[in-house]
């Protein structure tokens, strides 16, 4: 029989399922259904360790599924992470009312999710190998770093912590940077101003990890075959064991980072030392996740507040914040005189591309578009995502020539993007704009009836095509 954990994954759409699937089969024993009500019969039947429910299945019978599984005695202590793709967060706050553990959004970030699951995987077997010193340290290490607000503080309590309580030559924390730099942030024998940077080339144990975003461990770096391109320079160095854990949370928020410990013995690499690297990787990513956030903005509450403004696919303001905007532009517009456009976009066909692609491809191209329609907006223009394959932009200070010059360039711009996934077919959008010029037009509600009637005006002329409205 199978000494595998097992994970029950409950999603509706077959693509997810299957990247989860394929990515995790390898580790784990994994059981899939699209259907919440067999989801819960899988699920007694089979006593998983692990739950991951997509909240959006049949609309809150995600939620109502991790409700009736901390509801049964049998089921109730099994851990349920929750996937979603929402703006509206209201789905994962009731799932995690209902007893879930974590959620991770769409798209999905692989690293991250076996990082989640790991974490959330661990019993008391992963601290038996841990002596009292051990957890004496990883309590303290997070009540120190969980008020510790400065990334750079975080990752010198780090290297000095590891280095007292494991005999270490070295202990350090690796920097990737958006050039690909290799730059040591934090290093247990460096002054804690002083950074180096790296040549890759030297260190095949760092690229691995950069390459495979997973845990390395070699034992015997003098003969081990990964080190054999590098064996002259290391053969002068004092040590031969090295562990490099990958740092692994948000990548975006966080970057890459990754936790190298050094010793001078052979086969130093005990249990004990492997897992207790692991739980200080796994404390310091999410210490480095928080501090990065809050230098971020000037206030948790700010970056709340502006989280709840945005899409959370494509990164543009979501429909009600669109709407919003509006509302107050018009009104300015209005006092003041001056012009105000807004244009409405409809992805062309979208439902072939997620039925012919995927919905993975279909995110993929939809945050491409986002993407786009915020490399063409002005800090004045308000570019946004106002449900499924619908955006818009509202455009201050704009005359009519000027808002169908730009909807025509953003038009071209996103003819011509080439999709990841999708290199034979090509996404077009219908657009229609509507301007408010001269007062002469009453109400923000009637600008943005005549921007939907352009709309469709444009789709009835086919694919790809400009309309504006006439008044």
């Amino acid at each position: 029989m199978s000494d595998k954990k097992k994970i029950l994954i409950v999603d509706e759409e077959e693509t997810y399922r299957e990247l989860l699937r394929n990515a995790l089969s390898s580790f784990y024993t994994i059981i899939d259904t699209d259907n919440c009500s067999e989801g819960m019969h899988l699920a007694s039947l089979n006593i998983p360790d692990l739950i991951v429910i997509d909240v959006e299945t049949s609309g809150q019978q995600g939620v109502n599924l991790c409700e009736m599984l901390k509801d049964d005695e049998e089921t109730r202590d099994i851990p349920v992470i929750l996937i979603t793709s929402l703006t509206n967060k209201e789905e994962i706050i009731l799932g995690l009312k209902a007893g879930a553990s974590d959620y991770i959004v769409k798209p999905m970030c692989l690293p991250e999710v076996f990082a989640r699951i790991e974490s959330h995987l661990r019993t008391q077997e992963d601290y038996d190998e841990l002596e009292q010193k051990d957890l004496l340290m990883l309590l303290e290490l997070s009540e120190t770093i969980s008020v510790t607000r400065s990334p750079n503080a975080i990752l010198r309590l780090i290297v000095n912590k590891m280095s007292k309580i494991i005999d270490v030559a070295r202990c350090s924390v690796i920097g990737i940077t958006e050039g690909r730099k290799v730059v040591v942030k934090a290093s247990s024998d460096l002054d804690h101003r002083t950074e180096i940077q790296l040549d890759l080339n030297r260190y095949p144990e760092i690229r691995r990890a950069v390459e495979t975003k997973q845990s390395v461990t070699i034992n015997d770096a003098k003969n081990d075959p990964l080190m054999a391109p590098v064996r002259t320079y290391i053969e002068k160095l004092d040590f031969n064991s090295i562990v490099v854990i990958p740092l692994i949370k948000k990548e975006s928020v966080i970057g890459t980072f990754f936790l190298r410990t050094v010793s001078r013995e052979k086969d130093w690499i005990t249990p004990r030392v492997l897992k207790l690297s692991q739980l200080v990787a796994n404390i310091a990513a999410n210490a480095l996740e928080n501090a990065v956030l809050f230098e971020s903005v000037k206030t948790s509450q700010e970056y709340f507040e502006e989280m709840s403004i945005r899409d959370d696919l494509t990164r543009l303001y979501n429909r009600r914040h669109f709407y919003d905007r509006l509302e107050q532009e018009f009104a300015r517009s209005t006092r003041h005189n001056e012009p105000l456009s807004l244009l409405f976009i409809d992805v062309d066909n979208f439902k072939h591309v997620n039925d012919t692609y995927g919905h993975a491809i279909g995110d993929k191209a939809l945050k491409g578009i986002g993407q786009l329609l915020k490399s063409a907006a002005r800090v004045s223009d308000v570019p946004a995502r106002c449900g499924g394959d619908e955006f818009a932009m509202l455009l201050p200070n704009t005359d009519g020539d000027g808002a169908y010059e730009l909807a025509s360039r953003i038009s071209r711009m996103i003819g011509s993007h080439v999709v990841d996934g999708m290199e034979k077919d090509r996404i077009s959008t219908s657009m229609g704009c509507s301007t408010l010029i001269d007062r002469n037009v009453s109400s923000f509600e009637a600008l943005i009836k005549l921007a939907d009637d352009a709309m469709y005006q444009s789709k009835a002329q086919g694919k790809g095509k400009v309309v504006r409205s006439d008044t």
